[in-house]
């Protein structure tokens, strides 16, 4: 059969309009297809987002309410007895309900004996408001607040209760299902140390309760709640308890739909992203469930991509070549239009290359040769980009080689840094691949800026390894390089030395001016000992007022002790101001040498400790060298042991009083002897042990009455023996402590024992410290008045290592201001001291009251305060202390 006629001919126009509309197409859909994953990421990833910070927040809400009995624990803690009164101060002071809305109640339930056995019997609740039902109720009738409550007794630990009905809202129609937080109340003395300890001696269990469905809601952000499906249940138990669901009538959705099951995140069957992960908190284990509230649209994401303009230009040059091959006849005339056509389609394609955010570049694939730059490429890379080759723009060097040897093999995804024209450098991810154009063997190169990514990500790395207040190192990155450390220690024998640094009596500025003082502080000595240490020490906060400090290349412990002794002159030299106040700081720091390869970080890590407790217990503001004899020292010398000595110390006759002369610094010779009761332990190896290391356990375990009554019967009682002078002594000074100022009976058994012993009252002063003085003003000036009455004088120590304020001295009836010794000793060579001391001594006179300094311990400084206006001194320079004797026997 012969050809039909005009057959070939039609396929001759057809085929290469088939041709072209193919080659528009191809770069058409792998750009839209980058567009299209780009989009479905960019969802992905905020969905994510969203669901993670919707399950932090939840814990984060959960660890407050954490915080909440914990601070509740505290003031059982710090307290002989809590009453109603107390506890509803307490809950007025927190003010919980500004950041836990869904909190119910505060309560404590006391521990009682019953025939059926013990029981928990509700005593306290705050705010009465709303929770009177909760008043002698015996949490045993709830099973699950019982079973936290004995939980959290064995353990110590907050535990979080399983759901159960509040009894606040049975009958009301309210929500009544809810959680408890619980921790235990345990009787007085050191922690207990197991299980049947806390069962001996719990007392009673605090709680805090609260609608776990008000909290999820009011933890979950508003996006969230906007945009999202959110259902949390309690699977702690065999059967999940629902405690939340923002929205009910999708919940059988998500339960059905099998896209879920054994999957962290998935897609239910209608498209829409679900992500189920676990949090715990408090022993119990929440499930939430994160689902997108709405499936994708039913519009195709193709209609946000560069489809349809490339479809158009393709299918137009389609038309174009079809044009051209089926009207030959009419080329020469018709030709400049369809030329025309065809550079105006050219045109469309190239400006839909220009549009792109992506940066696009086409090079020559043997020489690198830029041949073609979009304009974001041009805005990024600079524009003259097409005057430099492929391999130019980056900065790795194996890079360069890869591209120079037109093997882009291994270049799609990659994360690379380019080179801008100004000499700039960002970060991209890169994709390279060969193509062939108009016969040419070319590279295609793709690459969206990922600068602000890569910020971010280094940003939470440093943040992991750094302390947000001051921004030194953190402890767990301190530790790391201290392991680093002792490696190389181990390898090649570099000695280093690890100092462990503690602030002395930091809780004293929290507690006098807040926290924000305290962490300004913090970040003020941070930059001191910055400025102290070299570039390549490291220098890291471990947690509260504690700094590490380690250093390579320190060949023997005298440079390690110098180095410790430099960073406390620098710190017990910083005067800290803080809002008409000022501060003295001082520290105690533990040094270990890094040169024992058997080592390990716990035992270096305890050893720094153990130096560190030794420098305090031996008087702080010191620098103390770890040996090997200081953890058996440490151990026999603890807290515990020393409240059990002192505890006996009276009877045994191991307590011992010394005196120190206080002289006038400029009166006549000849005038009455004025002298300081000083406090010594005696060993029974006859060693005296200096207060510093004992008065801190009698502080803590409260001892601190019985031992300043025996001090004050003892003088008292033998107060003509006190000084070889006998009767003729003019005055002595007592100490007395915070706890026994508190002590309303005092004054009047000192009045009884100055009329019993027929002591003039003139003769004896009472002296106390000025952070006690303002700690317990009130106290203080009672005690005072009363003592003043009938003539004894009071003496503030220690003035202006404290509070430093001349303020309260207007409500504050002292007789004498002694000057810390820290002011008197650097005021020959600190200039700021000389004119502390020169105000103190003025300020003092002007309110009619005679200046002491303390620590004069030179013949310098006692001529330098004489032309300062002092009146009076005590020190090595002047009298060394020496021993009463009378006491051993009497």
């Amino acid at each position: 059969m012969p050809p039909v006629p005009g057959s070939f001919s039609r396929w001759s126009v057809w085929l290469p309009s088939l041709a072209a509309l193919l080659l528009g197409l191809m770069p058409t859909l792998w750009v839209s297809k980058l567009q299209l994953d780009k989009i479905r990421t960019e969802r992905d990833e905020a969905f994510s987002k969203l669901a993670e910070r919707s399950e932090v927040a939840v814990l984060s809400q959960l660890r407050s309410c954490g915080l909440l009995v914990r601070s509740l624990q505290s003031l059982y803690l710090t307290s002989e007895a809590v009453s109603d009164e107390d506890f509803q101060n307490l809950y007025a002071n927190l003010k919980p309900r500004r950041h836990l809305p869904s909190l119910q109640a505060l309560a404590y339930s006391e521990l009682r004996s019953h025939p059926t056995g013990p029981s928990f019997i509700t005593t306290l609740v705050a705010p009465r408001a709303g929770n009177e039902s909760l008043l002698g109720l015996d949490i045993s009738t709830q099973p699950p607040n019982l079973r936290a409550a004995e939980l959290s007794r064995d353990t110590d630990e907050v535990v979080m209760s399983a759901p159960f009905p509040l009894v606040q809202f049975e009958g009301g129609g309210g929500p009544g299902e809810g959680v408890t937080l619980r921790l235990p109340f345990f009787s007085a003395g050191p922690p207990p140390a197991n299980i049947q300890e806390r069962r001996q001696r719990i007392v009673g269990s605090l709680a805090v309760s609260f609608h776990a469905g008000s909290l999820i809601e009011w933890a979950l952000p508003a996006a969230t709640l906007r945009d999202l499906h959110v259902a949390v249940e309690d699977v702690s138990g065999s059967v999940p308890v629902l405690l939340y669901d923002s929205h009910p009538a999708l919940t059988t959705a998500i339960e059905r739909d099998p896209a879920r099951v054994g999957q962290d995140s998935g897609r239910l069957g209608d498209g829409r992203a679900i992500r189920t992960s676990d949090i715990g908190y408090g022993g119990r284990i929440w499930r939430i469930r994160v689902a997108e509230l709405a499936p994708p649209g039913a519009a195709s994401p193709w209609g946000d991509t560069a489809l349809v303009p490339g479809l158009l230009i393709s299918l137009l040059l389609a038309l174009l070549v079809g044009s051209l091959a089926g009207t030959h006849r009419r080329a020469l005339d018709r030709g400049w239009q369809l030329s025309r056509r065809y550079r105006e389609s050219k045109e469309r394609f190239r400006a839909l290359n220009e549009l792109l955010p992506a940066l696009v570049i086409l090079a020559e694939a043997g020489n690198g040769r830029i041949r073609y730059a979009n304009q974001a490429a041009r805005d990024r890379l600079g524009g003259r980009v097409g005057e430099r080759s492929l391999s130019d723009l980056f900065e790795d060097v194996e890079l360069q080689a890869r591209l120079q040897g037109s093997d882009p093999h291994g270049c799609q995804g990659i994360e690379a840094v380019l080179r801008t024209g100004e000499a700039r450098r960002f970060w991209a991810s890169v994709s390279i691949k060969p193509v062939e154009l108009d016969g040419r063997q070319m590279l295609l190169m793709v690459a969206s800026d990922i600068s602000e990514q890569r910020q971010l990500t280094e940003l939470l790395s440093y943040q992991a390894s750094h302390d947000a207040l001051t921004e030194l190192y953190n402890r767990r990155e301190f530790e790391r390089r201290l392991a680093r450390a002792l490696g190389a220690a181990g390898r090649n024998g570099t000695v280093g030395a690890l100092f462990y640094i503690d602030l002395d009596q930091f809780k004293l500025i929290n507690d006098t001016s807040g926290h924000i003082a305290g962490d300004q502080l913090l970040v003020q000595l941070a930059m001191i000992m910055r400025e102290l240490l070299r570039a390549d020490d490291v220098l890291a906060r471990l947690g509260g007022d504690e700094f590490g400090v380690l250093v390579a290349d320190v060949h023997d412990r005298a440079s390690a002790e110098q180095l410790g002794e430099r960073i406390r002159r620098h710190i017990d030299g910083y005067v800290f101001v803080w809002e008409q106040r000022s501060y003295t700081i001082t520290a105690s720091i533990g040094v270990v040498m890094i040169e024992h390869a058997e080592a390990t970080l716990d035992d270096l890590l305890a050893q720094a400790d153990t130096a560190c407790y030794i420098a305090k217990e031996s008087g702080r503001n010191r620098v103390h060298l770890y040996s090997a004899q200081d953890d058996d020292a440490t151990r026999r010398e603890s807290e515990m042991e020393w409240a059990n000595r002192l505890r006996w110390a009276i009877d045994e006759q191991q307590l011992m009083l010394k005196y120190q002369e206080v002289r006038p610094l400029a009166a006549p010779q000849g005038a009455g002897v004025r002298l300081e009761i000083l406090l010594r332990f005696r060993g029974e190896d006859g060693r005296q042990t200096m207060p510093g290391a004992f008065l801190p356990a009698a502080e803590r375990y409260g001892l601190m009455p019985m031992i300043d009554r025996w001090v004050i019967d003892t003088v008292i009682a033998n107060f003509d023996r006190l000084h070889p002078d006998g009767a003729a002594l003019e005055m002595a000074t007592i100490n007395l402590s915070g706890a026994s100022i508190e002590d309303e009976t005092l004054a009047d058994h000192i009045l009884d024992l100055l009329e019993r012993h027929q002591v003039d009252p003139s003769r004896v002063c009472f002296e106390i410290t000025e952070t006690v003085a303002v700690r317990n003003l009130s106290p203080v000036v009672r005690l005072i008045e009363r003592l003043h009455r009938v003539g004894c004088s009071f003496a503030l120590d220690d003035f202006g290592a404290g509070m430093s304020s001349f303020g309260y001295l207007k409500n504050l009836p002292v007789d004498f201001i002694k000057i810390d010794g820290s002011f008197i000793r650097d005021m020959l060579d600190d200039p700021m001291s000389e004119a502390i001391v020169r105000a103190i001594s003025d300020i003092g006179h002007r309110r009619g009251l005679k200046v002491v300094a303390e620590w004069v311990d030179d013949e310098r400084i006692a001529r330098a305060l004489v032309e300062l206006g002092v009146d009076y001194g005590q020190g090595f320079a002047l009298h060394r202390p020496q021993t009463v004797m009378f006491h051993r026997g009497g």
